[in-house]
């Protein structure tokens, strides 16, 4: 083998690395396992055969061919199984991927693999914090300028180092072993021809080196996405409770607010209406879905009503205009409440006949439609600007649904003075199965 050929299959092999890497986090199984710090034992063996299936069909491919030498990565991969699992997976993996090579005579390729293995677990036990395995950079001058920079952070940068020399010396006892015994016990790449130049030598050290950290990079970035993701997934959950807290408390105090009016002129009323609002406050206490159907959504607005038409009395009138497809559709959980809630506050309170408040819903296209409106006193033009800043109801409701649809909704409130006032919202229709998938 020439020195151009040499260096050719030293990059070929580098390539193969970062594509093998790039290829292995594509399925969700490895991107779990990757994801996980403690593992079980059987998790860690099934992290062995995994990364044992890959790198040995490399092993294989150069023994059968006995041409594509660069494919040969299986100590590379006892290392990275080590690092990643620990011991068990280390060993395990190692001895599995030796296997097409003990087939073809190399009988150190075992020995030598497991031994890495093991010594790839322990570079994980030595890791200030598991983390840090993932944070190691093959460039020799960022660990040395940490050595003398961070020196407080010594245990850290001597990791980084010991991990370092760890590769380097896998490397070197690999090419010791088949000096000794010979290239037919043990496969390398060192160069074979007479005086070859010593950075041909270095180049093989390098190759060795990048090979290893090349698919710990990669596969950190994935789990950097994933947690990047969690880490949204939570803010979005977390912001929708503080939302949701909003409205219960708001909800409660008006609907007390009935009651104390009612203690002194009906007692026997007031303890009616606290019976029907122990029965909402179950409700409440029992829901932590983000989505209900819409059938139990309707059901909570006659029980809130069935409240509120002790203050109105038969003054207010509630008027159900569903279609029936819809009952079984998924919204955000208390949507509505906050809508008939303003229009019972700021709608009809001020009229001395009461009023009557409608819910509408049907499917138009692949959109469900709903609309809540009330013939109250109306909103003043001047007021309309500001509902979706301001009002508590609207901006709260508004809020939810840009959180959990972004911008695949639309919200508007159309309104005239004295003549009452419609707020209506488009939203995709969501069945069971897709709720529970997101």
């Amino acid at each position: 083998m020439s020195a151009e050929q040499h260096w050719i299959v030293l990059l070929v092999k580098l390539a193969v690395a970062a594509s093998l890497a790039s290829i292995m986090v594509r399925f969700a199984a490895f991107q779990r396992i990757l994801m996980r710090e403690e593992r079980t034992l059987e998790q860690r063996l099934k992290l062995a055969l995994g990364l044992a299936g890959i790198f040995a069909a490399g092993v294989g491919t150069r023994v059968l061919t006995q041409t594509y030498r660069a494919v040969d990565l299986g100590l590379e991969g006892s290392l990275l199984a080590g690092v990643i699992g620990g011991y068990v997976s280390g060993l395990a993996a190692g001895v599995l991927i030796s296997l097409p090579a003990m087939l073809n005579g190399e009988y150190l390729s075992m020995p030598l693999f497991a031994a890495v293995g093991v010594l790839g677990g322990l570079l994980r036990d030595c890791a200030p914090e598991p983390e840090e395995v993932w944070r190691f950079s093959p460039l020799l001058d960022l660990s040395l300028w940490r050595l003398f920079r961070r020196w407080t952070d010594h245990r850290r940068t001597a990791f980084h180092l010991f991990f370092l020399l760890t590769i380097l010396f896998a490397e070197f006892l690999r090419f010791s072993l088949a000096t000794v015994f010979g290239p037919q016990a043990l496969f390398h790449l060192h160069p074979s021809w007479d005086n070859p130049h010593p950075f041909s030598r270095v180049g093989v050290y390098l190759i060795t080196l990048f090979s290893v950290t090349l698919p710990l990079k990669i596969w950190n970035n994935t789990r950097t996405e994933q947690k990047l993701e969690a880490q949204k997934r939570l803010l979005t959950e977390a912001r929708l409770a503080a939302l949701t807290s909003q409205i219960n408390p708001h909800f409660l105090f008006n609907t007390l607010n009935s009651v104390s009016s009612l203690i002194r002129i009906d007692p026997e009323q007031a303890r009616a209406v606290v019976l029907k609002l122990a029965k909402i406050l179950r409700k409440l206490l029992r829901k932590h879905d983000t989505f209900s159907p819409l059938r139990e959504e309707l059901a909570f607005i006659e029980d809130y009503l069935s409240i509120e038409m002790v203050r109105f009395g038969d003054s207010l009138r509630f008027v159900r205009e569903v279609d029936p497809a819809t009952l079984d559709l998924l919204v955000p959980s208390m949507l509505l409440q906050p809508l008939v809630e303003n229009s019972l506050k700021h709608g009809l309170s001020g009229k001395v006949n009461g009023g009557m408040i409608r819910i509408r819903s049907h499917l138009e296209g692949n959109r469900l439609y709903l609309v809540v409106e009330d013939d109250g006193v109306g909103i003043p033009e001047s007021e309309m600007a500001k509902l979706f800043e301001q009002g508590i109801g609207i901006s709260n409701v508004n809020e939810r649904l840009k959180v959990i649809f972004g911008n695949d909704y639309r919200m508007w409130i159309d309104s005239k003075p004295g003549e009452g006032t419609r707020t209506g919202i488009e939203i995709p229709p969501l069945h069971s199965s897709v709720a529970a998938v997101s």
